[in-house]
């Protein structure tokens, strides 16, 4: 069984439309490269921008 890894070992990036930083997930593993949202939601453009 391979190691577990840390969560604050994995890459990060900062969300297009919120602009917070958010971590590397399994499901991104094909396409990080391409991945600029935190979220569905951030996506959509439907999310408020933080004041």
């Amino acid at each position: 069984m391979p190691k577990m890894r840390k969560k604050s070992d994995l890459p990060t990036k900062s969300c297009a439309a919120c602009g917070l930083p958010f971590t590397w997930r399994k499901k991104w593993a094909r396409d990080w490269e391409n991945v600029r949202y935190c979220s569905d939601r951030c996506r959509s453009g439907k999310a408020r921008v933080p004041a």
